[in-house]
Order: C-alpha cells, then structure tokens, then sequence
C-alpha cells in the first residue's frame, strides 16, 4: 500500500495580539483566571486589512514550491468564518498563490472540525492518484461578543498542509473512528457576526464525543493507546486539551502523563482558539518542540466540531522529518508580533463592513505579502504586496 500523508505543513499568524492580562484588567480579575484557569496567555488578532483568505494565503506560501505547484489538483479550504456563502475563499488563494487553472478548489465547513474532513478526503484523492498533491487549509477567526464568557478564547491563524504519496512528515494510518450527533452546543445563524454557545454544554460533549470516537477508532483496528509517542487534541484553550487527555486515559486505565501533551500546548497557548485550524497548530507544536525523536513513532490526534462531528485517527512521523519542519520561521512569527491596548482591541473589531455596496479602502497593517485592499460594490479585493 502507498504511504499517504502529510508532505510539509506550516501556520501563519497576524502581527497583532492582546495579551489576557489585559482583558483580566479591563474585566477586573485576576489575571491567573486565563492563564491557569483556561491555559491561555494571548489572542492573535487580524488587523481590518487581514481575514481568512490573507492568512491563509501566507501559511501556503512557505510550502508551496514551483514543483509543488505542477503537482496540485485540488485545494481544499476548511473554514467556519467564510467570507461570502457562495463563493469558495480558496478561489482566491488559489489565484494570489499562481497555481494553475485546472484545479479543483472547494471550501468545507463543520465548525472545528473541517480541516480533518479535508485532511482525510485529500488522503482518499491521492490513494487514487499517487502522482498528485492536494493543498489542505484550515484558516479561521474565532470571535465572541465583548464582555462574554468566551471572549478569553479568540484567536485567529491559518495551518497550510500538502497531502502527498510518500510524505516527508506524518504517514496517516487508513484507520479513523468516527462520532457524530445533532446537538446545539455551538453555532452562529447565518444573521450573527458571533456565535452562541454553551460551553458547559459543550465541554461535556467534546468529552463524550472523545469516548465514542476513541472506541469506534478501537474497533476499526486502531492502535493501543500506550503505543502513542504524542497526543493532540482540538484545543479552543488548552485546558480543554488537558481535560481530554485525562479522560481518555482514565478510558484507558492508563497514567495521566501530561508530557504526552504539553509540546502540542506550546503554540496554541500564544495564539488562541483559530477553530478548524486548532488541532493542526497542535500538531505543528508537537512536532516543532518535542525534544526527543519521534522518527517511527506513531502520534494520536482528535478533531472536534461542534454541532457535532468527531473523529479520532493517528499518523507516523517519517524519517527526516525535522528537515522539513520550519520551527525558525513559526519561532520568528510569534516572537515578531506586537500587543494592543484594550481600546486598540476594540478598534481592531470594528473593521469596515460595507453592506450596501459603496467603498471601504483598508489601511495597510498586514505584515504579510497578502492584503484585502479594498471592498466595492460587495467585491473583496485582494493584492499582494
């Protein structure tokens, strides 16, 4: 059977960030409320000239090759904070990044759950032609209203990956257990800028659909859970990811070893919850900050949507794969970002929205090669600069 996986992957987020001793100052709290009671420490924000489109764009950008490009036959763009209802955001990706006119581009949306439909439906496309490649995204904004619960949880950023025969990085294991069930734990009317959420609720769910997706993933022929080297979860804040993993090895009578999980923590507790993005940001931080060598070594992995989907599957890493990482260019994202006050915050917010067709022209902030120039006439307009 040819090995299909994951050939490179990178993450890309906006400039700007507030940190949560910020948000604990305007609220009044005690800071250790975000940073020990949900694991958090900052949210990356996207400036007005920033969306899912731009970020995603620059995450691709730093994998995607001349030769990558005469391989690609389908993009795949997973998201739950699009930018129009018909038209797919990965249409304009596909231009700013030059790719070719004969590609197949479609967006995926199930809460946080789509990037794993993507990842697992280019893994069946490339089985049936090993000579190819598909571009799987996830690029999303989490935002919530202010001042409620879950505004601590934001967060924004995009996870490119490139599915291929033979990977460099992560071979996928053929078997994946699956729960799904229709629940109202999470979701935002098509009216609404911000979801609604009950996160008691929704925590509750995450836990249980974890058990069913844990045993039909059993059930399939999927590994022992003491073969696994690392675990990642969905993580909309990593206390959430270390509640799961305590709950599975409970399932498991196993030790709750916290080192099987605290590489894949690194990145997301500097980023926030960027929703179909977030278990692969994990993955990224696992690999990139694991210090011992994982060559050979099988990983778990757990995808969570709300509403709900959720599967759990597993991968190896591959010999080398450290060579095609790029932990200096992530380093360098992160550490080369800027904070806002809390006003600054709420500017950043309120980006212009045109709804009756006349001109919004977005002031240059992106630090990236990709902007939003401009809306008109209800046309987003996207340069690279």
């Amino acid at each position: 059977m040819t090995a299909i996986g994951i050939d490179k992957l990178s993450f890309y987020v906006p400039q700007h960030y507030m940190a949560l001793e910020t948000l604990a100052e305007r609220q009044g709290i005690d800071p250790a409320k975000f940073a020990k009671g949900i694991g958090q420490n900052k949210i990356a924000l996207p400036a007005h000239d920033e969306d899912v489109v731009t970020m995603a764009a620059e995450a691709a950008r730093s994998i995607v090759t001349a030769e990558d490009t005469e391989k690609i036959d389908t993009v795949l763009f997973a998201t739950e904070t699009g930018i129009d209802q018909s038209k797919a955001a990965g249409v304009y990706v596909h231009r700013l990044l030059d790719l070719p006119s004969n590609v197949r581009v479609v967006e995926l949306k199930h809460a946080c759950y789509s990037g794993t439909a993507g990842l697992q439906l280019a893994a069946g496309h490339v089985a049936r032609k090993p000579d190819r490649k598909v571009l799987v995204i996830a690029s999303d904004v989490s935002r919530y209203d202010v001042d409620s619960p879950a505004e601590a949880t934001q967060g924004c950023g995009a996870v490119a990956m490139l599915v291929s025969a033979n990977p460099r990085v992560l071979e996928l294991d053929p078997e994946t257990g699956c729960h799904s069930e229709d629940i109202m734990d999470f979701w935002r009317p098509n009216y609404r800028k911000t979801p609604l959420v009950d996160g008691k609720y929704s925590t509750v769910k995450y836990l249980h659909s974890l058990a069913h997706a844990w045993e039909d993933y059993v059930a399939q022929g999927g590994r022992a859970f003491n073969e696994m080297a690392q675990f990642c979860y969905h993580i909309p804040f990593t206390r959430m990811g270390a509640k799961a993993h305590a709950h599975l090895s409970k399932m498991n009578e196993a030790q709750n070893d916290v080192n099987l999980i605290e590489a894949g923590m690194v990145y997301n507790r500097e980023v926030g919850n960027c929703y179909a993005a977030s278990l692969y940001l994990s993955l990224i931080s696992m690999l990139e900050n694991t210090e011992a060598d994982l060559t050979g070594r099988p990983v778990g992995m757990f995808s969570y949507g709300s509403g709900a989907v959720a599967e759990f599957f597993s991968a190896v890493v591959q010999p080398g794969y450290r060579d095609h990482l790029k932990k200096a260019h992530h380093g360098k994202l992160l550490e080369d970002r800027v904070p806002l006050s809390y006003d600054e915050y709420l500017a950043f917010r309120h980006a212009p929205d045109p709804v009756d067709g006349s001109e919004a022209v977005m002031a240059q902030q992106a630090r990236g090669r990709y902007r939003l120039a401009r809306i008109h006439e209800h046309k987003r307009h996207y340069e690279s600069v």
